[in-house]
């Protein structure tokens, strides 16, 4: 079974970019599949802009505003189809391992559940689930930089996806650290036994 590099953390915490300089730095070829490839292969249909419950743009990703601590924060929400899509992405990954080929997993948890289901089709000894971190304020300086990039979209979600009250294999933060050093501490962690998933499981 081949290696999953999972990678868990908000919307512009770099994600992305430790999982390039990951593949730049690893000796064997790994597939990048991130959460946006999926997200951006839907129709655009079903993607709405605050669309009411009965709505296409309501059945796959849905931006809606809403506030927290009396700030507006941009919320996305997965109807029917999205969450099928997701779980289609899951078990993409699954099937690249099967087929050997390594992965470097980008992706959000948005829900326990999500984090339940990766449990169920990935290999505890051959996952090391990283939660990448970083700075309320730096992230908000990176969001505010990207375009088409809703504001308030990673405050919206920026402890939900660590919510899940999950171990991590390791915990890294991207705040002001080089990508390199980043990605060099996941491939020292890599050297020993992947542990999260295991524990994870026992639970």
């Amino acid at each position: 079974m081949s290696n999953v590099i999972l990678l868990n953390g908000c919307s512009s915490a770099g994600k992305t970019t430790l999982a390039w300089t990951l593949q730049n730095l690893l000796k064997e070829p790994y597939q990048h599949v991130a959460l946006d490839h999926f997200r951006d292969g839907m129709p655009g249909r079903v993607r709405g802009l605050n669309s009411p419950a009965g709505d296409p743009g309501a059945s796959g990703l849905n931006v809606v505003p809403g506030k927290i601590n009396d700030e507006w924060v941009t919320h996305i929400q997965f109807g029917d189809y999205g969450e099928r899509v997701l779980a289609g992405m899951r078990r993409t990954v699954a099937t690249l391992t099967e087929l050997g080929c390594n992965v470097i997993v980008d992706d959000l948890l948005f829900k326990p559940a999500y984090l339940e289901d990766y449990l169920n089709v990935l290999d505890p000894q051959t996952t090391w689930f990283i939660g990448v971190k970083c700075s309320l304020d730096v992230v908000k300086e990176r969001e505010a930089l990207r375009p088409g990039r809703f504001p308030g979209t990673a405050i919206s979600h920026f402890e939900q996806v660590h919510a899940h009250g999950a171990s991590y294999d390791l915990e890294v933060d991207t705040s002001h650290a080089k990508p390199s050093d980043v990605a060099q501490q996941i491939i020292d962690r890599m050297q020993r036994p992947a542990e999260a998933f295991r524990t994870l499981r026992s639970r």
